[in-house]
């Protein structure tokens, strides 16, 4: 199937098709990202109105909305200009009045007739003691009454689109939602408890109360469903291509492992040995391996990276570890090639300083397979750079590398393993609609020897107590970061605080005691900073957010983040994991401006009761919401518009397992479930899934 199919063509119809919608609301209805009555469909109220009638407006709570019959008695038009146009009505207890400016009287005459009877509906309040609906949303005759919903779905609205003009349109749009076979699992629809698709659409937009408003509701929660479960599809589909593209089986014989074992001065923890066997297992597998390593901060994922490359290299081949900056890069080399070295393994580094001759030499030897494992910064996807064999390529923090980076590197190598890491936790939700194409290794404990990091809290205005304190344990043979607040987004003003608070803090404690880091600096001036740092030259080390992720200087044990209150929580945690690192005992001051607003307070307080990145993770996501967490632009996450990912981790984690169940048993989607959920895919416009089917 690849066209849309034709039951779904009205759908995919002009705006203009619909009842009241002209070229002109078209444009407004756009700015909504609503272009086709299937758009409306997919636009949920938001809230609704109780617009249940009642006998009389008296002990009605108000201000409230109510619905009441009631007789005309008497009109009193505004004599003077800007005063409103009042019309006195009674209803079966009471008398109240109907408020309009810049009322037309002929208008009101023909409507309000004195002496007739209608049907009232609007927002009632008290005004000098005499009750009041002021412009009522609706006047009907009694016997028209019976179109006035009893609860009244609102929707969200654009400029140039009424409450009115939208319930016109998505009624419109709804006589145009056809039966459609069920692509969903009956067992998972019977057990729910889910109306069919379009008894949902119909429900979801006829409300009988806020119940049917919830996310939990079934009509919604089917669609939600939907939703997601389209999105799997996509995902498993992805997955399942990637697993046909031929792969090399790269057998793991344990030799040089073992060794690396014995040289280690700690026992791995149950969760690296568990993620070193995941991956040694899809090495071993002649379909190439796609999985992502997530740990919380120092949850030791560099282990797991070395005994990962050490399997392409017992297997006869070799492997890349790539960093992104030039520090991590270099940081991976020393912490590695110790390892390395006690295993026999020739570990080199590529970077974007190795120049001439010296670079020539490590492409010779990386051509001939001379360099078992190289680790480098993105100065490994050049062309000139040939491996002899590549079989595994390690990417750290995925996020700072295009998708397209991903495969060129996995090009250098015929049918290369990719293992991604990460060490940001991300909630199971977001891993799950982000990674749903990979397999997916997770690091949950600590390894032994390191120290839990006191964290607190210190207002800005006691900065020379913390100048003092810091004084003290300088003298002690301690060492610092100050990490200088976020300026407006920009390098440029990060430098500029940057380069105030090393002034300040050299005044105060002496030109060779600090040192400065920020993203403006040339790499050789950063590198070299940072060596004096952790060489212990230096003892305090002011940076910007560069030493976010991944530095390691273990006798580092207090963190200062000034403006902590601008930071998002992942990044707070990711700072606060620079230290305890060692056995000092640690401590991360989490300095902030006055007053904290509600949000900020939260995450703070949030910080100092938990070391936990993954509860952590799943906070943030519920105060900030999908788009920040990941940070919207390069987060690749879908857009969705009824289900919610923040609240419906369950749904997500249904869906998958459903649509792999699906696709592993019915690969080219032929059955005829498969066939229902292919009109699944065009109506959610999954394009990507519709191309790979129509391809494979």
């Amino acid at each position: 199937m690849t066209t849309r199919p034709e039951i779904l063509f009205p759908l995919f119809a002009g705006l203009e098709t619909l009842p009241g919608v002209g070229a002109k609301t078209a444009a407004h209805f756009a700015q909504m990202q609503v272009t086709s009555p299937r758009d409306l469909i997919f636009t949920l109220p938001i809230s609704g109105i109780d617009r249940r009638m009642r006998p009389t407006i008296r002990g009605a709570d108000l201000p409230g909305v109510v619905t009441t019959e009631v007789t005309v008695e008497e009109h009193r038009p505004n004599r003077v200009k800007g005063r409103p146009y009042r019309v006195e009505v009674s209803d079966a207890e009471t008398s109240f009045q109907l408020v309009f400016f810049h009322a037309r009287a002929d208008y009101l005459q023909k409507q309000l007739p004195p002496g007739a009877r209608r049907v009232i509906s609007g927002k009632a309040e008290l005004f000098d003691n005499i009750a009041q609906i002021v412009h009522p949303d609706h006047i009907l005759k009694p016997e028209a009454a019976g179109d006035l919903p009893a609860f009244e779905p609102v929707y969200p609205l654009t400029q140039g689109v009424s409450q009115k003009l939208m319930v016109k349109a998505i009624g419109g749009a709804l006589t145009r939602a056809p039966h459609l076979p069920e692509w969903s699992d009956e067992n998972l629809v019977a057990r729910e408890g889910w109306p069919d698709w379009a008894t949902a659409i119909a429900r979801a937009h006829a409300p009988e109360g806020s119940a049917d408003l919830a996310a939990g509701a079934p009509a919604r929660e089917r669609l939600a469903y939907d939703e997601v479960f389209a999105h799997q599809v996509t995902l498993a589909l992805v997955r399942a291509q990637g697993r046909r593209r031929v792969g090399r089986a790269s057998a793991a014989t344990g030799r040089l492992q073992s060794k690396v074992l014995k040289a280690l001065p700690y026992q791995p923890t149950g969760a690296q040995e568990r993620a070193i066997r995941e991956v040694a297992e899809d090495m071993g597998k002649p379909q190439r391996m796609n999985r992502l390593l997530q740990g919380d901060v120092g949850a030791g994922k560099t282990l797991v990276a070395l005994m990962s490359l050490l399997v392409a290299v017992e297997a006869g081949g070799q492997g890349a570890l790539m960093a992104p900056t030039e520090i991590l890069a270099r940081q991976h080399l020393a912490g590695l090639k110790p390892l390395a070295e006690s295993a026999g393994v020739v570990l080199e580094s590529l970077t974007g300083r190795d120049k001439g001759a010296e670079r020539a030499a490590k492409l010779a030897a990386l051509k001939s397979g001379d360099i078992q494992i190289l680790v480098g910064t993105h100065a490994v996807f050049q062309k000139d750079v040939e491996f002899q064999d590549l079989r595994l390529a390690i990417i750290d923090e995925q996020h700072r590398f295009g998708v397209a980076q991903r495969m060129e590197l996995g090009r250098k190598g015929q049918a290369a393993d990719v293992l991604v890491m990460t060490a940001t936790p991300i909630p199971r939700s977001l891993s799950l609609a982000q990674y749903g194409d990979m397999e997916i290794s997770v690091l949950d404990e600590k390894p032994p020897g390191r120290t839990p990091v006191t964290t607190a809290l210190v207002s800005a205005e006691r900065m020379d107590q913390v100048v003092d304190r810091l004084r003290q344990a300088v003298a002690e043979g301690r060492q610092a970061y100050w990490v200088c607040p976020l300026v407006d987004e920009s390098e440029v003003s990060a430098k500029t605080a940057a380069e105030a608070r090393f002034k300040h803090l050299r005044a105060a404690l002496g030109e060779s005691v600090v040192g400065m880091v920020h993203g403006q600096m040339p790499p050789r001036d950063k590198d070299a900073a940072m060596a004096r740092f952790s060489g212990n030259e230096t003892k305090v080390l002011v940076a910007t957010t560069v030493i976010e992720v991944g530095v390691d200087v273990p006798n580092a044990s207090i963190m200062v983040i000034e403006g902590a209150e601008g930071f998002g929580l992942a990044q707070l945690h990711q700072l606060r994991g620079r230290v305890g690192r060692g056995a000092a005992q640690s401590t991360c001051l989490l300095m902030y401006q006055t007053p904290l607003s509600d949000a900020a307070k939260r995450r703070l307080e949030l910080l100092r009761e938990s070391e936990d990145g993954f509860r952590i993770a799943e906070e943030d996501l519920a105060m900030r919401g999908a788009g920040d967490v990941l940070g919207t632009a390069q987060s690749g996450l879908p857009r969705f518009r009824i289900a919610d990912l923040e609240h419906q981790t369950g749904l997500m984690a249904l869906a998958q397992d459903d649509a792999r169940n699906l696709i592993t048993r019915d690969p080219d989607l032929s059955s005829p479930r498969g066939q229902a959920v292919r009109t699944l895919l065009w109506l959610l416009e999954q394009d990507k899934a519709i191309e790979m089917i129509s391809v494979g």
